[in-house]
């Protein structure tokens, strides 16, 4: 640690007295601090650029540029001379200025000699061989108020800063805002992108996953059946009369209908098993590391929930086609050979399940 920081540890009624208090104001402060995910964060040169430089217009042997948590104090960034030693980049509230940058946030803080400052009397004595006497420090300040942190300078000789230097150090502190700001707007967009990618990948009205998710999934379990000579399975699943549906009790009535079936699937899968809407009423579900005989029960579970569960309206059924992979024959015609069974499910009374019949499918073609 900086020998300039190595600070005696205050007595037990002072620690009281400079003891962070989490009062409503504090508690806003952490909260627009947590906003920016600085701390903790991996070092930047950007930072560290700044601290070299405000220790050079400033003459001082350390530059520090921190962070003011609920109890501790963190370095983002430091420059020091071979004449202190780095340690730790955290330091307890206690151990720092902290407090009184927070409550002198309207102008930079300037203390010519440390053990002559009535107000730094538990923090006067330094250990080691280098007196620290001399510390400025300019607030960073949030467009809302809040002090986050400093732009600090320290020496072991009793000391002023030149107006010029002053200025200088306060220049920076905007330097350090504005990459703070940066940083900010980063995660912001970050964030809305995230949100972008998720919208892309589900479906609207339901809320499970779409045909594009479907496609990426099919791809990856592919890939990986493939590689490691597990099986994969697909089910095909149709609602059953679902026109009819509509027709009757309107588009509103169907589309609740929909949303309600997605449940009862979504409910009724393993934590593995990936269900998506397939199109229209077809919904599909993508079995990993599922033979056939696996698949049809899982399809029966599935339909039988279906089938005995309560709807607007009136009951609903589901039709469904299985189908196990082939690696030979890619996941064409994995989607083919359960469109088949689907197929010869509702064509031979509906509300059942049906193996697909790649043999059929080929003979076709």
């Amino acid at each position: 640690m900086n020998e300039i920081l190595t600070l005696r540890r205050p007595s037990p009624s002072t620690s009281q007295n400079h003891a962070p208090f989490m009062d409503s104001d504090e508690a806003a402060r952490l909260h627009t601090l947590e906003a920016y995910e600085i701390l903790d964060s991996a070092g930047e040169k950007s930072y560290d650029d700044i601290t070299r430089l405000a220790a050079f217009i400033c003459g001082t042997p350390v530059a520090l540029v921190s962070f003011f948590d609920r109890d501790r104090q963190w370095i983002k960034a430091r420059f020091s001379s071979s004449t202190f030693v780095e340690t730790s980049r955290d330091l307890p509230r206690t151990h720092s200025f902290c407090d009184l940058t927070i409550k002198q946030s309207d102008s930079i803080i300037t203390v010519a000699d440390m053990h002559q400052d009535p107000r730094f009397a538990d923090h006067a004595r330094v250990t080691g061989p280098t007196k620290l006497r001399f510390y400025a420090a300019v607030p960073l300040i949030s467009p809302t108020g809040a002090v986050l942190g400093s732009l600090s300078v320290l020496d072991k000789r009793s000391r002023t800063l030149l107006p010029e230097q002053s200025s200088a150090l306060e220049t920076l502190a905007r330097q350090i805002m504005e990459l703070l700001e940066m940083r900010r707007t980063l995660i912001g967009l970050s964030e809305a992108n995230a949100r972008l990618g998720q919208q892309s990948i589900t479906d609207a009205l339901t809320g499970i996953p779409n045909r594009r998710a479907y496609d990426q999934k099919l791809t990856e379990e592919f890939s990986r059946a493939r590689r490691t000579g597990a099986p994969l399975s697909l089910l095909l699943i149709d609602i059953d009369t679902f026109k009819q549906y509509n027709d009757t009790f309107g588009h509103l009535a169907g589309d609740s209908a929909l949303q309600s079936v997605a449940r009862v699937l979504l409910a009724s899968l393993r934590p593995y098993d990936f269900l998506a809407r397939y199109g229209g009423e077809e919904f599909v579900i993508v079995l990993p590391a599922t033979d056939l005989s696996a698949a049809i029960l899982v399809a029966e579970r599935v339909r039988g929930l279906v089938a005995s569960s309560e709807f607007p309206h009136r009951k609903l059924t589901i039709s469904i086609g299985v189908a196990r992979l082939d690696p030979e024959a890619g996941t064409k015609a994995l989607v083919q050979t359960a469109d088949n069974g689907l197929y010869r499910a509702k064509a031979s009374g509906r509300n059942k399940v049906v193996v697909g019949n790649l043999e059929k499918i080929m003979a076709a073609e």
